[in-house]
């Protein structure tokens, strides 16, 4: 049982990292029914900056840094990827635009820190904490409330603040909104800066749980979108539930089965929604009147 509480716990950390890039899928979804499939290098060259300025800046205030480094990020991608297929009325250009982003960014990426992987120093001991028996590491804690904060601090922004309610308005009806003056241009630019942002945060937040490189956001990204089309692309509530549903089947494949299997987990429960409830566990499905 012990083991058993230690996967789990284990899985937790894992799966809210999962969570957080997913909910960035949903905001940009909710405003323009895009998605950004540069998501995990977003959270990769969060992390990168992040240890970057660490090192002069150290882990406080290197944060806000890394924020603004993540919306001017999510900006690029809306300008260049999205709003120009959105203008040209190209229903799938988006993808092919942000995949082709996502690999430029790698690319960069690889030319600026090198292809081998980094330690990105913990800014909490390394030693772990017991609680009735589990292991934890002080990190892995500091993922779950970091990833429980942000996704809350947005929900805050979304219902209290002016430009919050825009971006609710666009996401009920886009047309609609902009006939009562909301610039909608600026509002998908926002959510995509926001996605973006969140991400790199995480990318902040996994870098010294996990090796740093040019690569690690291509894997995180893909189990994020499965997280996403799980729980449902319209509830931030199913993104958690997905994400710790994954991270935890994960980390149980991993040691009962065998490691070379924890991979595949996210596939099937992926496979098994879309062909059972195609809009998510937690999603609702539109209903267009023609």
């Amino acid at each position: 049982m012990e083991i058993l509480a230690q996967l789990v716990v284990s899985g937790i950390a894992v799966g809210m990292i999962y969570a957080v890039i997913a909910f960035g899928y949903q905001l940009t979804f909710a405003t323009s029914r895009t998605l950004n499939f540069g998501q995990g290098e977003a959270l990769m060259l969060g992390a990168l900056v992040g240890l970057s300025l660490t090192q002069w800046l150290g882990f406080v205030f290197m944060l806000p840094l890394v924020v603004l480094f993540g919306l001017f990020q999510g900006a690029v991608v809306e300008w260049l990827g999205v709003r120009q297929s959105m203008r040209a009325k190209s229903e799938f250009g988006w993808i092919m635009a942000t995949i082709a982003l996502g690999i430029i960014f790698r690319n960069l990426a690889e030319n600026i820190w090198g292809r081998d992987d980094l330690k990105f120093p913990s800014p909490l001991p390394e030693a772990p904490l017991s609680f009735l028996g589990v292991n934890m590491l002080p990190m892995e804690v500091a993922v779950v409330v970091g990833a429980l904060a942000m996704m809350l601090a947005v929900e805050l922004f979304n219902r209290r603040s002016i430009y919050g309610k825009a971006v609710v308005a666009a996401s009920a009806d886009r047309d609609a909104a902009g006939l009562m003056g909301i610039n909608t241009n600026l509002v998908i630019t926002f959510s995509y800066a926001l996605s973006s942002a969140t991400a790199a945060v995480a990318g902040v937040l996994v870098g010294p749980l996990k090796p740093v490189g040019a690569t690690m956001g291509a894997v995180l990204g893909l189990k994020a979108f499965a997280v996403a089309i799980i729980g449902g692309l319209s509830s931030g509530f199913g993104v958690i539930v997905g994400g710790l549903i994954l991270g935890i089947v994960e980390k149980l494949t991993g040691f009962y089965i065998d490691s070379g299997y924890q991979d595949v987990p996210g596939l099937v429960l992926l496979l098994l929604v879309l062909a059972l409830k195609p809009a998510g566990l937690f999603g609702k499905t539109a209903i267009k009147k023609v």
